[in-house]
């Protein structure tokens, strides 16, 4: 059953034009602006559910593409697309904003304004996913930084100011890197139509410069090691809401980059620079895993367990055609990517859980120390339950969404080579040491002191959006098959793309 409704379009700007609806009502609505912002959320996840009944789950190709001239002297277009990658961060984001809206009920400070940069933010990260030209996406890439700004530094920490530019250098300088590149391709394609740069041939050198711009970009959104210090900041000084959606949406942009980007552009670079990904992938998982492992602060030690988990995302996206030609099995270069991809949206719900717990115990004691909690568990049971669930799920337990992503790159890294996944899988205990160290000295024991002994268990509000993420990551754990149906078509033909040399010109 078809549509005429532009699906995508309305994903970019029904929360982009509720956001600047909110600006408009102010801060003395503030009632009316929590039930609009709640119901132009709610709007667009329905929106996206939409897009999800409408894809076609039998082919790679484009769907729902809308297109219209925009800058006709340079061949830059207005054209929205999507594929078996983009609908499934489109669904994340959507689902992920829903539960921001809620948690930000009680915000007390420029309430209008905070839920208008969440609904501004949300469109503007659908528009970067939708995105077929080139510029349209650099356009969306670089606009959603500046409501993530505002959000850092006007709702931040004491240190905000600080976190906040820090952020913004590290990813405007990289994306510089990229924009440079597209106007390369764009000189020798004469398209900035993102599928017509996947069919441009380039000598080796080229396609190597390109990655290497490509990896400045996108290597600073994931993070990967070395260019990760940004986050543990950002994290720390954001809002509640800033660190679910910089964790839950914003680091996929780096992993959606390599895909769209990187490896269907640059096929014979990546394989030439796969086992730099692959080294600079486990030095994250590694390095950063012991990092959090000595963390005293709770947001701090889980924006490292972000970094770390990434990790397995880019390992994942690179192992494939070493293993490929270690083995001669495709296969192990399709399972790579969809592991990642999996991996990628369990992380999502994760790590925003993770993040949304840490923002109730904050609500209620005001401190993130780990050393300020023990006992939680004497007063908040309901809650200990869920982020027992949640911290189970962050150490990889089978049964929950974050083993499947996990399993299946490490299932791929043994194609290529024992040892790496042998690393891996190992170094993957020490996921569940920090995660399971922190739930221990902070849920479990005796009850620390009066302002633990104070806490009331989480109230109707706060059961809905934690209780939602439970049933996603079970769901997904569990039962998995709706997001490879959807993404495996497309996989297979990106796996295909990279393994066809482009070499010529």
């Amino acid at each position: 059953m078809g549509t005429s409704l532009p699906l995508l379009s309305l994903l970019v700007w029904v929360p982009v034009l509720g956001g600047v609806t909110l600006l408009w009502l102010g801060d003395a609505r503030a009632p009316a602006v929590r039930r609009l912002a709640l119901a132009v959320s709610i709007v667009t996840f329905a929106l996206s559910l939409v897009a999800y009944r409408e894809f076609q789950l039998d082919t790679y190709e484009m769907q729902l593409q809308e297109f219209s001239v925009w800058i006709p002297a340079f061949n830059i277009n207005y054209h929205l697309g999507i594929d078996g990658i983009a609908l499934p961060l489109i669904l994340l984001t959507t689902f992920m904003t829903v539960l921001v809206v809620i948690a930000g009920w009680d915000v007390e400070q420029r309430p209008s304004q905070y839920l208008a940069a969440f609904l501004i933010l949300e469109g503007l990260m659908n528009g970067v996913f939708a995105s077929v030209d080139a510029i349209l996406f650099y356009f969306f890439w670089e606009a959603m930084l500046i409501p993530m700004f505002l959000i850092i530094g006007v709702w931040g920490g004491p240190r905000r100011v600080y976190a906040t530019i820090k952020f913004f250098l590290y990813t405007f300088l990289g994306s510089v890197f990229m924009l440079v590149a597209l106007l390369y391709l764009y000189g020798q394609a004469g398209s900035f139509n993102i599928l017509d740069l996947h069919r441009l041939p380039l000598p080796l050198l080229a396609q190597e410069l390109i990655f290497v711009a490509f990896l400045l970009a996108f290597s600073v959104k994931v993070p990967m090691w070395p260019v990760h210090t940004w986050l543990p900041d950002a994290h720390v000084e954001a809002p509640t809401g800033g660190s679910v959606i910089l964790a839950a949406i914003l680091l996929k942009m780096g992993g959606y980059g390599f895909l769209r980007f990187s490896l269907p552009i640059a096929p014979d670079a990546s394989v030439a620079l796969a086992n730099l990904m692959i080294v600079l992938s486990l030095i994250a998982i590694a390095y950063i895993g012991f990092v959090a492992l000595v963390q005293l602060d709770m947001k701090k030690l889980i924006a490292y367990s972000s970094i770390s988990h990434m990790g397995f995302v880019t390992l994942g996206f690179f192992i494939g055609v070493p293993a490929l030609l270690a083995t001669g099995r495709p296969d192990a270069g399709v399972m790579g990517l969809e592991g990642g991809m999996m991996q990628m949206i369990s992380h999502g719900f994760i790590s925003g859980a993770l993040f949304l717990c840490v923002g109730v115990m904050y609500d209620r004691v005001h401190s993130r120390e780990i050393a300020d909690y023990g006992g939680v568990a004497n007063t908040m049971p309901k809650f200990a339950a869920l982020m027992m669930l949640f911290a189970m799920a962050n150490s990889g337990l089978p049964g929950t969404s974050g083993f499947v992503g996990e399993f299946l790159v490490i299932l791929a890294s043994f194609q290529l080579s024992p040892w790496i996944a042998f690393g891996a899988a190992t170094i993957l205990i020490l996921g569940a040491a920090y995660t399971l160290w922190m739930y221990k000295r902070v849920v479990f024991g005796d009850v620390a002191n009066d302002a633990v002994a104070a806490l009331q268990d989480v109230n109707a509000r706060e059961f809905v959006f934690l209780a939602l993420l439970a049933v996603a990551v079970l769901a997904f754990g569990l039962w998995p098959a709706p997001i490879f149906d959807v993404m495996h078509p497309t996989m297979e033909h990106l796996f295909e793309q990279v393994t066809i040399s482009k070499v010529g010109g």
